[in-house]
Order: structure tokens, then C-alpha cells, then sequence
């Protein structure tokens, strides 16, 4: 009978416990810190800097590995400041050949980490020294690296020519190939365009004018590596590969890596900025000036102006591997910031602002626009929609180029996401001008069916057939809600009288297509490397032709007269010379329409009230040490959000209480 009354008071008491309970997947240790807490749906490919690429590496490696250059956090155009360097360098003529200077701030640290016991089984961590960085280009050359940068680091003075001795050393001596990795760097070298000029200063020679080599040096791909790392984690027996294992300089380095469910990066204590605030570094503090406007967003809140960074204690990025469950978790506090998935915009955007209940949760909205561009494309060796120099089909290309509405394309297709582009170069870049309008992209059906009659094809009528101009249009998306958005192209020229057909294959057939210039139309996106004309002007350059060369040229545009402008252009700095040539190299665009230019991608990002500043980049560059939170203020909101339902468990309890009570009754009635 004891048994049974320990029974019944565990079923009393069990449903208090329950309303005690709480949905929170966090610990409560963490209810007090500054833990940011963010979610990501495919897991890191690798943490070796000078290979990752992905949007999900960087979120990992960007934040672990500084940089010698960084971007202003505020400032547009995108505007480089110092970080590991002590300033950005300015080019040198050389000969032929154009010399960059850079000198390492003394005292830079690399996290601790066991690997440093190879230079002493005490040793735990060491400097950073020009031969590191040096260390690192020479890891973009080696190709058992195999970097994607390598075509862009080859405008270094034998820097190929060394992966290229590296690779023939290793083939013909197996003693070779199992050294170490700084003996077997220095046996293969030097390299003549890499100068160690002493413990904190080195030099970079190029072939020739590169002003954009200065952007890859605010990227992972050029920051300092330790060879100690290099050479402990190679991934033999149970060591791990470097490709899982940082070992960094940054504000943070990894703790916890679980990459498929877990990731954590906790403050580096060896970082510069916390070891030697008294510096008042540029990539150590927070902005001190930013945009017009700036201020009044909250971006130069006084109480952080100037302010050392890292805010933040810690950064947690869970997995979810979909994203309405994310979403939803994000709702509830669980997440600091998200995007907006689809099924959830108009319930959370509203003609372009936040909705009002939304807005009630304290929540702010920010919208970026992507340095990228979508457009659609025409194969100019084409002999009906490319044919160079054929006013017939220049002018074919102005009328389709016409017939699109890239403002409704983006209300349809995107929730209004998107700045209509009226030229390749995208916001936030130098060269850029947002009051220039293409008079071929302000869409007018009129001027459009004009120049079909002068181009022959009244209508939208082949003269040869007799019938509407048949045209073929390629895509690698065969999902239904793919062919819907090139469904509404294909009706806009329809309006003509034109007839495009939808060509809808796998993605490798569709690239084979393109690279054999098998193809008159398609569609097409680019995201910049980095913020600089070049990079979106270039896909138009003769010599990058997909079809005869393989670069990203995919219309195959060729024209003397562009070319000879891209050159001079990328070549200079930001003055009005090079503006000057933007713009005539974008009335060629204009004329001769290569390229429909449809739209910038805008990135909506939703921050909870206690997250300050927001200030998304556009470019996939780390920002986590310029935010804060305020805990208490979240701890509150969650739990306003996240009251548990107790009526189930309160009934339960009444429940509990008429089932037990009368027998407690019986037995004490028997008992007495």
C-alpha cells in the first residue's frame, strides 16, 4: 500500500513538473552571455583558407582567419581599410612588372593550438611574420592544395612556375614529397615574385597592373598560415586534415566542430584587438564615420563608436536543414536573425516594410542589395540573335530587350526582392549610377515592335518561313516553378509575335551547350568576388569567351572597341579617367545588347530587437564582430513568447487527484 501512495503522489506531482518545462534547446548558463545564435543548412566543405569558397566555409573561416586588408564596415562603395597590414599598400612600377609593399603589424598572435609544439614542445602558440603570409600564396601555387584562386594569383611572378617545380620535385623523389612542407616549400623555391624583406614586410611582384589584386588580400585565400598547422593536421593516421581543423588569427577560434549539427567559434584571446586596444586599429573597433543616413539607422550608436570590438562572447550556428522550421525557431527567440522564406513573406512584409505585427515584436528589417546580377544572355555567334555587327540583329535584340519588364518579373517572382539593373555593374560599386536609366530596359512595346519591322520581322514574322521567328531558349531548371519564371519571358516576346521556345535539360547537358555555343538564349547570374567594375565588366571581354577560351563570357560578346576600353579601365584606380571609360564601355553594352540586364537580387534580413547594429554587407565578408545583443532583453522576449501551456497538465492533476483520492480514504478508513 506504501507503493501505492509513493504512486499517486509521483502522478500529483508529475504534472507540475511539466508546466515547469521549457522548449529552450540552450542551456541556461548561456540565458546570461553574449551568444549569438544562428542557423545554416549545409555544412562546411573545408576550413583550409586558401581553398574554401562557399558562402557556409566563410561563415566559419571568415571569422577565424584575419585578413591584411578588411572592408569598412559602413562605407559604399566598398572601401578597404587596414587589418593584419598596417595600411593598404599603394602599387610601384617596376620595369614592366608593378611592386606592392606590405608591413605586418608587430605582435600578431596565432591562436593556441598543439601543433606549435613543433617548434618547441613547450609552445603553444608564436608570431605571425611575413613568411607566413608568403607561406600562404605558396599554398595557392601547390597543387596537392588545389586552390580555385589560382588563375587570379598567377599575375605573381613565378608563382605557377613554383607549383609547377613542386609537382616534378614530388613525381621523381619520394624523399621529397614526405618532408615537411616548409622544407619541401623552400627546396621548391624561391618564387621571384614573392620578396621577404624582413620579419614584418614583404613584397609582391606582378607581370602586370593589377589594382584588384589589393581585394583578394581582404579575403581567407591570402591570410597567414602556420606551416606547423599545414604539417601536424595532414590527415595520416589519426591526425586530423587541415581541412577540418583552423588554426587561426582571428577575433574567434573554433570550439566546438561538429559541422553536420553544431558549430562554435568562442573569442580568441590572442587576437590583436583585444591584446592591444591601445592601437585604435581600423578592423579592431568599431567605425567611427560610415554613409549618410548611417546614424540615423543606428550604425553609429555613441555607445559603440570607436569601441573595441568583439561585442559578442560567442557564436553558435546550429543546424537546420530546413528552413521553415528555422523560421519558426527564429519566431520564438532561437535565432538572433534570419531570412524570410517564402511561405512567410506577406505574413511578415508588407508593401515592402515590415508587417505591423512583426513590427510589434520589436523586430527590424534590413535590405541589401547582393553585388550580383541576373540577365539573359544571347549567343552573339549566333546567325540569327548574334551575328556581330548585323544591324538586323542588334536590332532584334533592343526590341526582346525591350518587351521585358524586369519590375514585374520581381513582383511576380521574387516578393518584389530586386533593383531592376540598367546596366552589368551592380550597386554599391564604383562606376555605378543609380540615376542612369538604359533606354532599352524601360520596357515599351511600341519602340519594341518598331525596330522588329526595321530589323525584318514585321510582327514578329520571318520573312523566309512566313511564320512567327522561332528562337530557342535554354535552361537547366525543369521544376515547375523554374519554367513559370521563363514562361513569363517567353509570353513578353510573345506580345511581339515572336516565337521562343523553352529548351529545358539537365544542368551538365545545359553547360555543355553553352560551351559549345550550341545555343541562341539563356539566362544567367554573377556574384562578385570582390567590389570592383572588373569583376562584372570582364564577362563581357573577348578573351573570356566561353565557347573559344572557356571564361565566363557565356553571351560570346566580342567587340574591339570594348576590349580596348576594359583594358585601359582595369588598370587604373578610381578617378575620373576610369569613370569615364565605365561609361563608354556601358554605352557599347546599350547599343549593342549582349545582355538583357534584368535585375540586382535585394537580401531582406530580419534581426531580433535585441541585436544591434545590422548592417548586412552584400559581400560575403565576416561582420559577427561588429554585432551585439542585450541577453536580458532576449531572455525576457523569449519567455513572453514561449509561455507553456499548463491547462493539460492542470486538468491531469485534477484528473489524478478524483481518480486517487478515494482510495486514500478507503485505506486510512481500514487502517483505522
Amino acid at each position: 500500500m506504501r507503493r501505492a501512495l509513493r504512486r499517486a503522489a509521483l502522478a500529483l506531482l508529475a504534472p507540475l513538473a511539466l508546466s515547469a518545462c521549457t522548449n529552450d534547446p540552450y542551456p541556461a548558463s548561456d540565458a546570461g552571455s553574449k551568444v549569438f545564435y544562428q542557423p545554416f543548412d549545409e555544412p562546411p566543405k573545408t576550413l583550409d583558407p586558401q581553398v574554401a569558397y562557399s558562402v557556409v566555409d566563410h561563415m566559419v573561416i571568415g571569422n577565424v582567419y584575419d585578413t591584411l586588408l578588411e572592408y569598412h564596415y559602413l562605407k559604399r562603395p566598398y572601401t578597404l581599410i587596414p587589418g593584419q597590414a598596417e595600411a593598404v599598400p599603394e602599387a610601384r612600377a617596376e620595369g614592366r612588372g608593378v611592386v606592392y609593399r606590405f608591413r605586418l603589424r608587430p605582435d600578431l598572435l596565432f591562436q593556441d593550438d598543439p601543433c606549435f609544439a613543433l617548434g618547441g614542445a613547450d609552445r603553444r602558440t608564436r608570431t605571425v611574420d611575413a613568411a607566413d603570409a608568403l607561406f600562404a600564396l605558396e599554398r595557392i601555387a601547390d597543387p596537392e592544395v588545389n586552390s580555385p584562386v589560382l588563375e587570379t594569383f598567377a599575375k605573381i611572378r613565378g608563382l605557377r612556375a613554383f607549383g609547377e617545380r613542386l609537382a616534378a620535385r614530388r613525381a621523381a623523389d619520394p624523399g621529397f614529397a614526405a618532408a615537411r612542407i616548409d622544407r619541401q616549400y623552400a627546396q621548391a623555391g624561391p618564387v621571384e615574385g614573392l620578396r621577404l624583406l624582413g620579419p614584418l614586410e614583404f613584397e609582391i611582384v606582378l607581370d602586370e597592373a593589377y589594382p584588384q589584386i589589393l581585394y583578394w588580400f581582404a579575403m581567407p585565400f591570402t591570410a597567414p598560415v602556420a606551416w606547423e598547422a599545414v604539417a601536424t593536421y595532414d590527415g595520416k593516421g589519426e591526425r586530423a586534415s587541415f581541412a577540418e581543423h583552423a588554426v587561426g588569427t582571428g577575433p574567434w577560434r573554433v570550439a566546438v566542430y561538429d559541422k553536420r549539427s553544431r558549430i562554435s567559434l568562442e573569442r580568441n584571446p590572442n587576437w590583436y584587438g583585444l591584446r592591444h586596444p591601445e592601437w585604435h586599429a581600423p578592423g579592431a573597433i568599431y567605425p567611427e564615420d560610415g554613409e549618410p543616413g548611417d546614424a540615423a539607422k543606428g550604425l553609429l550608436d555613441p555607445a559603440r563608436v570607436g569601441q573595441p570590438l568583439p561585442f559578442l562572447d560567442r557564436l553558435e550556428f546550429r543546424r537546420d536543414k530546413e528552413s521553415i522550421p528555422a523560421f519558426t525557431k527564429f519566431l520564438q527567440g532561437y535565432y538572433d536573425v534570419s531570412g524570410i522564406t517564402k511561405e512567410s513573406f506577406d505574413r511578415v512584409v508588407r508593401g515592402g516594410e515590415l508587417s505591423p505585427d512583426m513590427a510589434a515584436r520589436g523586430m527590424r528589417l534590413s535590405k541589401t542589395v547582393s553585388p550580383s546580377i541576373y540577365y539573359i544572355g544571347f549567343n552573339m555567334d549566333d546567325g540569327v540573335v548574334g551575328a556581330p555587327g548585323r544591324e538586323r540583329a542588334r536590332k532584334l535584340r533592343q526590341a526582346m530587350s525591350l518587351a521585358i519588364d524586369s519590375q514585374e518579373y520581381l513582383r511576380l517572382f521574387q516578393n518584389g526582392r530586386g533593383v531592376p539593373a540598367q546596366s552589368p555593374i551592380a550597386p554599391g560599386i564604383y562606376g555605378y549610377d543609380g540615376d542612369y536609366r538604359n533606354p532599352f530596359r524601360q520596357p515599351d512595346l511600341d519602340r519594341a515592335a518598331a525596330l522588329l519591322r526595321e530589323a525584318g520581322y514585321p510582327g514578329g514574322v520571318d520573312p523566309k518561313t512566313g511564320a512567327p521567328l522561332h528562337l530557342t531558349f535554354d535552361t537547366p531548371d525543369t521544376s515547375t516553378e523554374g519554367l513559370l519564371a521563363y514562361q513569363f519571358f517567353v509570353n513578353s516576346w510573345a506580345r511581339l509575335g515572336l516565337d521562343v521556345e523553352i529548351a529545358a535539360t539537365s544542368y551538365n547537358q545545359f553547360q555543355e551547350k553553352i560551351r559549345k555555343g550550341a545555343f541562341q538564349i539563356f539566362l544567367f547570374g554573377w556574384v562578385a568576388d570582390y567590389p570592383d567594375p572588373e569583376n562584372f565588366l570582364f564577362l563581357l571581354w573577348t578573351p573570356m569567351g566561353r565557347s573559344r577560351n572557356g571564361g565566363p563570357n557565356s553571351a560570346n560578346f566580342s567587340d574591339a572597341h570594348y576590349d580596348a576600353l576594359f583594358v585601359e579601365m582595369r588598370a587604373r584606380p578610381n578617378d575620373e579617367r576610369r569613370l569615364a571609360l565605365i561609361r563608354e564601355m556601358r554605352g557599347v553594352v546599350e547599343r549593342e545588347r549582349p545582355w538583357i540586364e534584368l535585375f540586382h537580387p535585394e537580401s531582406y534580413r530580419l534581426a531580433h530587437a535585441w541585436v544591434a547594429p545590422l548592417d548586412p554587407p552584400g559581400l560575403t565578408i565576416p561582420t559577427a564582430k561588429y554585432l551585439d545583443l542585450d541577453p536580458a532583453l532576449r531572455k525576457r522576449m523569449r519567455v513572453a513568447w514561449n509561455r507553456p501551456v499548463t491547462w493539460p497538465a492542470w486538468a491531469l492533476l485534477g484528473l489524478a487527484i478524483a481518480v486517487i483520492l478515494p482510495g486514500v480514504r478507503t485505506y486510512l478508513r481500514e487502517r483505522q
